[in-house]
């Protein structure tokens, strides 16, 4: 059984939106079947919702005199929840991650609405592997607080005067637009993808982790300039791409693409061997973050380049490898 029934995807919004709409034309119609449906949607989802002389439409819609459309229902389509959507959602509510989109008027009003529904699965019923344990503290006040400013800020484009600790222990006071947030699994940690403002103008990009954020301030100054992600990123891109062969043993090639999904990459896949040829793209500062990634994969994987990132991967192996031998070499006590 799906959680979320297809009954409730593309077609249902399509039709609930014309429904909606006072005084629909054909062509706002279309459009509705265009931005909602899928590419092929608009060849026959029209001849379903307009109405037909020979009946075949799902009567739904009925032409006025003056040419527009009218619903043949008295009110707006609702999407009831299933117990199951219930159930998910309840099993949402425990994840302390939703607080931070959450404040607390909402957090308690949706606990109220699902207070009788047992909860889809419990957290303590997932073990997480190659996670580190230091994550940040979802139910601090002040995070929360930090994250919904930024988040804030990431919508209206206003600048924010953050201070934080740096990785050195250094403080940190200046402007900054916010851009994105972005979450590593494997530390459970969120980071602040922004750039810098002075005089008025953007300097330079950085990453801030929201656990080391003191203090966040709204300015009141929205940035009028226009703002690219896909410029943030070129900036902070390394300068040559990792390059890795992933064999198929053990079904490796579609771990590894699951495991690196959020990861720009080229692939190319030998249809004989099953093998895949994998150029990455990555942010300079995930560098040792990204190795560890993929010497987790083992012998299924294999570094190509370049030879600094080849050179590392080395390197930390030989020392697995040493602390190994240490271990099994050491006399019993």
């Amino acid at each position: 059984m799906t959680l979320f029934h297809e009954m409730y995807g593309a077609y249902f919004r399509i039709a609930a939106r014309a429904l909606g709409t006072p005084d629909l034309t054909e062509q706002a119609l279309r459009c509705i079947i265009a931005e909602e449906g899928f590419r092929d949607s608009v060849l026959f989802v029209p001849q379903k919702l307009l109405p037909q002389t020979d009946g075949s439409d799902w009567g739904l819609l009925r032409r006025m005199p003056d040419g527009t459309l009218s619903p043949v229902t008295k009110h707006a389509p609702v999407m009831p929840l299933t117990l199951l959507q219930k159930r998910w959602l309840k099993a949402r509510l425990a994840d302390p991650k939703l607080r931070l989109f959450l404040d607390d008027t909402q957090f308690s009003a949706f606990s109220e609405q699902l207070r009788d529904i047992k909860p889809l699965w419990t957290p303590d019923m997932f073990r997480y592997t190659d996670q580190f344990t230091d994550g940040d503290d979802f139910s601090d006040a002040d995070y929360r607080s930090h994250f919904r400013t930024i988040l804030r800020g990431i919508r209206t484009k206003e600048i924010l005067s953050i201070r934080f600790r740096s990785g050195s222990g250094r403080r940190m006071d200046m402007q900054y637009l916010p851009l994105a947030i972005e979450y590593s699994r494997k530390n459970d940690k969120f980071r602040l993808c922004c750039r810098g403002v002075r005089g008025g103008t953007l300097s330079g990009s950085g990453i801030i982790n929201l656990g080391r954020i003191e203090q966040v301030t709204a300015t009141g100054r929205i940035y009028a300039g226009n703002v690219s992600l896909e410029e943030y990123f070129r900036l902070r891109r390394a300068k040559e791409p990792v390059t890795v062969r992933v064999t198929d043993e053990r079904n490796g090639v579609e771990r590894f693409l699951m495991e690196f999904a959020s990861y720009e990459k080229h692939t190319e896949r030998d249809i004989e061997t099953g093998d895949c040829l994998v150029q990455i793209c990555y942010d300079k500062q995930d560098e040792t973050e990204l190795l560890i990634q993929l010497l987790s994969f083992g012998p299924v994987l294999e570094i190509l380049g370049p030879p600094d990132f080849r050179a590392q991967a080395a390197a930390r192996v030989r020392m697995q490898y040493e602390l190994l031998q240490a271990n099994q070499t050491k006399p019993e006590s």
